[in-house]
């Protein structure tokens, strides 16, 4: 089945330790740890849990010298790209670029004097250390909110000209930008804005503070979706309430659904009707929890009954199409083997891991 392709913005590449964001590179998916820092044990397990669920990137919260410390205690323990999120403090970022620091997530203009700016990154050059200049709607300069009385895009791109200004004057080009807010359609429109401008900085994009898991995913996947569907976005984090692994996989959902990045089963299935011929919403549900560490990209279609169900079986990499009393399995769009109800979630499984093998083996043969 073709689809139609989607023309990124083009953006000059920069390094978050080994991980590329902007350029050709994949849109990368990262999430923030919401343990207290100096709690080292628990926040390493954290940044694992995340690592295991796919993240590229893990940000972590750095509020002091002692947050510091915990942090260079981490990084000798990881080998995911770590992101101090500093504010304010100049000192906080020369440590933690002491420590190993991969990017620093640090407004210049909030740094202070111009000495203080001119230190950290100078250190950020001298050890190959990136910087995000983050925007939020929710902290910007005081000036701008009485210029504007209220967060608006306008606001929201003028302080980001303002620190990405800084930078230029530093001759330092290393950095990516945000433009953050809680409200959908602003925060769609100053990333608008300012890719207008030009500029060839990567984006890192966000709704942030969105709400709940429900709500904060639904407001993601349309802000998100509306900016990455139009070409703009080189890494995201989604910002839910929620467990920061949701942040993960929501996130890896939105790119999967613009057929931007592939990994893990696409899972398409029906919205149950009168005509389902088995319980597919049991069916979905306990497959998709069986397969949450299923990775390569794999189209499954469960689908109840025979109106759409061979239709999207046979574009599908396995497919289910419910029947009456039994129900035929689709391989690579060929119809195989009939299968019962009490068997479908066992099979289905089987299946999807054998396949996962074939992959495996393959890749071992020609690696």
């Amino acid at each position: 089945m073709q689809v139609p392709s989607i023309q990124r913005r083009s953006t000059h590449p920069i390094q978050v330790g080994k991980v590329t964001v902007g350029g050709d590179a994949p849109i990368t998916v990262q999430s923030m740890t919401n343990t207290n820092t100096c709690e080292v044990a628990a926040t390493l397990a954290q940044i694992h849990s995340l690592q295991q669920a796919g993240a590229d990137i893990v940000r972590v919260s750095v509020p002091n010298l002692e947050a510091a410390e915990a942090f260079g205690q981490l990084k000798q323990s990881i080998d995911l790209p770590l992101i101090a999120d500093i504010h304010f403090d100049h000192r906080i970022a020369l440590r933690v670029a002491e420590l190993g620091a991969d990017c620093l997530r640090i407004n210049p203009g909030n740094i202070g004097h111009p000495d203080r700016i001119k230190a950290v990154v100078d250190s950020a050059r001298d050890k190959g250390i990136s910087i995000r200049i983050g925007v939020n709607a929710g902290s910007l300069e005081k000036d701008l909110q009485h210029k504007y009385k209220e967060p608006t895009a306008a606001a929201l791109v003028e302080s980001a000209l303002r620190h990405i200004d800084i930078l230029d004057k530093l001759n330092f080009d290393q950095f990516k930008i945000s433009l953050k807010a809680s409200d959908v359609l602003m925060t769609v429109a100053a990333y608008r804005q300012l890719a207008a401008t030009g500029i060839t900085q990567p984006f890192h994009l966000g709704i942030t503070e969105a709400g709940s898991l429900r709500s904060g995913t639904v407001k993601s996947a349309i802000g998100l979706g509306m900016l990455l569907a139009e070409g703009i976005g080189d890494t995201l984090r989604v910002s839910l309430a929620a467990d920061p692994v949701q942040e993960i996989k929501v996130g890896f959902d939105i790119l999967k659904s613009l057929h931007l990045r592939h990994r893990g089963i696409n899972l398409i299935a029906c919205p149950t009707c009168s005509r389902q011929n088995f319980d597919v919403i049991r069916v979905v549900n306990e497959l998709e929890n069986r397969l949450e560490d299923y990775l390569h990209p794999l189209t499954v279609a469960i689908i109840g009954c025979v109106v759409n169900g061979p239709g999207e079986a046979k574009e599908a990499d396995i497919g289910l199409t419910g029947g009456d009393p039994q129900h035929l399995l689709y391989l690579n769009g060929k119809p195989q083997h009939k299968l019962k109800s009490e068997h479908l979630v066992d099979e289905l499984e089987r299946l999807i891991r054998s396949h996962q093998s074939t992959i495996s083996s393959l890749n071992q043969e020609h690696g």
